[in-house]
Parts: structure tokens; sequence; C-alpha cells
């Protein structure tokens, strides 16, 4: 229990830094979605995210810019981290919002609560994922939410689907093997499960979105260092 508190304290406070520095220190983001992945980010990997903003995602922003001038070189490895952290952002969402709604609703399949959470974290995660693509499309009408739909299948399904089935996966673990059905959202433990279940699928996700950008699938690679 205490190990949760402290884990969620620092990701929460990590968060926090990270929201202060882009909207009161005034680093905004170039590309608006990411002002939502990086502090989405902080929410499970905490300090590290917090370092990788400030090596990639703060000297992308104008203000940075204006001070400093061209942000320095990125390592080769950025676009594939950054453009991970983009796809887990969808999933990191999709448990927030999905996993309270199935617990508060009481919902079961099988006779475990467990299965509802997966489908709807799931399905949770695609919708995230269309809207962000919907967001950065410039169409009008049908058209621009034909566009993200096409964009998110080609672009980030496989991804998202690879970090839900590594974390769900986990959760499976966790729910069956050591706690059945005894956790729930009220407890910190359950949400630091969450959180190594997020990070379990962050590694996950990474090769297949290395592989997405080396075939060329992957070709807006919004957020990445310039």
């Amino acid at each position: 229990m205490t190990l949760a508190w402290a884990s969620l304290f620092v990701v929460f406070a990590s968060t926090v830094v990270v929201l202060v520095d882009q909207f009161v220190l005034g680093y905004r983001q170039p590309a608006k979605i990411m002002e939502m992945v990086w502090p989405a980010t902080a929410l499970y990997l905490g300090p590290a995210a917090v370092m990788s903003y400030r090596k990639w995602g703060r000297p992308q922003s104008p203000r940075w810019m204006d001070r400093y001038g061209n942000p320095p070189r990125a390592s080769r490895h950025a676009p594939t981290t950054i453009q991970t952290y983009h796809c887990a952002t969808h999933c990191t969402l999709g448990v927030i919002i999905a996993t309270p709604i199935t617990y508060g609703v009481g919902l079961e399949m099988f006779g475990s609560t467990l299965w509802p959470e997966v489908v709807g974290d799931y399905i949770g995660a695609v919708a995230i994922g269309v809207a962000f693509r919907y967001s950065a499309e410039a169409h009008a009408g049908g058209r621009r939410a034909w566009a993200a739909i096409q964009k998110f299948l080609r672009s980030d399904l496989l991804t998202v689907s690879v970090f839900e089935v590594a974390l769900l996966g986990w959760l499976a673990l966790m729910h069956f093997r050591y706690f059945h059905e005894t956790l729930r959202p009220g407890s910190p433990v359950f949400w630091f499960i969450i959180q190594v279940g997020l990070i379990i699928g962050f590694l996950a996700a990474w090769p297949p979105t290395l592989l997405l950008i080396r075939r060329g699938v992957k070709t807006e690679l919004l957020g990445t260092p310039r």
C-alpha cells in the first residue's frame, strides 16, 4: 500500500511539473496534441517522462527557441519513443475513462469484472486515437472523419492493439492469479497495477512503432524533434 501511494504521488507530481511548464511557464508545443501526450506519459513513466519532455519536448516550443535558438540534435530513437508515447496516450486515457465506468456500473462478463474492463479499455483507446487523428485533420465534414479513421487504422491500430494486449495480459495475471476480484478503482494498489501495466504496454508497443516508421507507414511524426 505504501509503495502504491508513493508511486502515485511521484507520477502525479511529474504530471504537474509538465503541465506547469507548458501552461504556466509558457513552453507550449507546436503540435497541440503533444500538450496532452506529455502529461499523459508522466502519469505512468513519472520522472522518466519529465526527463524526456525536457530533452525532446520543451526545446520544440517557440518560447525555448526564442531564447536558445535551434533545439539540439535528438537521438535516432527519439522519433520512435515519442510516437510510442503518442499511441500510448490513447491507451492511457482509455483506461482512465473506461475503467471507472465499467466498475461503477458493475458490469460483468463470464462472472468477472475484468472482461468488461478489457473491452471498455480497448474501445476507449480506439475512440481516443480516432479523435486525436480527427483533431489533426484539415478536411471538412464527413471527409475529415473518414480520413481520421483511415489514418488511425493504417498508422496507429497495430501499436494500440499491441499495447492493449500487453496491458490487459498483465491485468489478467494480477486479477486471476493474485487478487481474485478483490481490487477496485478506489484502491491505490489498483492504480499502481494499472501504472505497471502501462509501462509494460509501452515497452511492448515500441518495436511495432519502429517497424511502422521504418516502413513509411507512420509518416506524420507529430511532436518529434525537428
